[in-house]
């Protein structure tokens, strides 16, 4: 079964770093991050093609990185200069080609306070 498990999430300070991972298990092609926050829509974050091409969204550029580990078929997110803004739950994509459909992890919460 592809499920997506995500870890890492959790509280940070503002400026700090966090790590987030996702498993899935199946023929795994493009890999992702979205985020939603309260009240907001879902969010573009990074993806990960399997290739290791990547492309990130306008508001995380230049802070986080996402990269795989196509052996494990695990995406990472490190975040960095983490904002109150980034606060929100984080959900992981995973394209199957098996079942040709994109699949979603049950999400993980990262708040950025004081």
């Amino acid at each position: 079964q592809v499920q997506p498990v995500e870890s890492g999430g959790g509280l940070v300070q503002p400026g700090g770093s966090l790590r987030l991972s996702c498993a899935a298990s199946g023929t795994i092609g493009t890999m992702g991050w979205y985020r939603q926050a309260p009240e907001k829509q879902r969010e573009f974050v990074a993806s990960i093609q399997v290739d290791g091409s990547t492309y990130y969204g306008d508001a995380v550029r230049d802070r986080f990185t996402v990269s795989r580990d196509n052996a494990k078929n695990t995406v990472y997110l490190q975040m960095n200069s983490l904002k109150p803004d980034d606060t929100a739950i984080y959900y992981c994509s995973v394209y199957d080609y098996d079942t040709r459909s994109l699949h979603w992890g049950q999400g993980t919460q990262v708040t950025v306070s004081s």
